[in-house]
């Protein structure tokens, strides 16, 4: 099992199932939901249990997709598709070392130009993922 927080902890999360490979987004949006890329893992909806729901605020950021995070501590945390059956949980989130590693650069034709792309990780100028 995973178990994370935000940064108050009035939201923790567990995570039952093993950690996908997560992926970095270098979209504006994710740029400015978390203040730099945002690296998060996509997790079955059936294996997360959220304690504190009632503190995560959503934010509809497109028809497709909405963002929640802290609303007492702001601390970004989950990237949700509405219409699938997995969450996005952010990295950063987590309380112990995950064993993971990103395993993918998604929409490096917005990334910030205060910073470069260091691995040898795939990068797509959008995204190879069905659109959410």
């Amino acid at each position: 099992m995973h178990t994370g927080s935000c940064l108050c902890g009035a939201v923790r999360f567990e995570v039952t199932s093993d950690l996908p490979g997560p992926d970095a987004c270098h979209c504006t949006q994710c740029r400015k939901f978390s203040g730099h890329y945002f690296v998060s893992t996509d997790v079955p909806r059936s294996a997360v249990t959220i304690h504190g729901a009632e503190s995560v605020t959503w934010y509809r950021s497109s028809e497709k997709v909405r963002r929640g995070f802290c609303g007492t501590c702001g601390a970004s945390l989950f990237w949700d598709p509405i219409e699938r059956d997995w969450i996005g949980i952010a990295m950063g989130g987590f309380d112990k070392p995950t064993g993971t590693h990103i395993h993918v650069h998604v929409h490096v034709g917005s990334k910030g130009d205060y910073y470069e792309i260091g691995d040898d990780v795939p990068r797509y100028r959008t995204t190879p993922l069905a659109s959410a």
